[in-house]
């Protein structure tokens, strides 16, 4: 019975004695997430526009 009582007790005692340290925690560094935006939401339509404009001059030309 002392054996099971110290068996026990040595147990315990090591369960508390390893149940953390005392370092600092290691904290994660934040996530930043940048958004690139667009110059100007028309920015598309400028391309189409000059080459209606260079089909319709090459046209005239003929």
């Amino acid at each position: 019975m002392k054996k099971l009582v110290l068996a026990a007790a040595l147990t315990g005692a090591a369960t508390f004695a390893s149940a953390g340290t005392m370092e600092e925690p290691m904290m994660e560094a934040p996530v930043v997430v940048e958004e690139t935006t667009a110059s100007s939401s028309a920015a598309g339509v400028w391309v189409p526009l000059v080459l209606l404009a260079i089909v319709a001059a090459v046209v005239a030309a003929d």
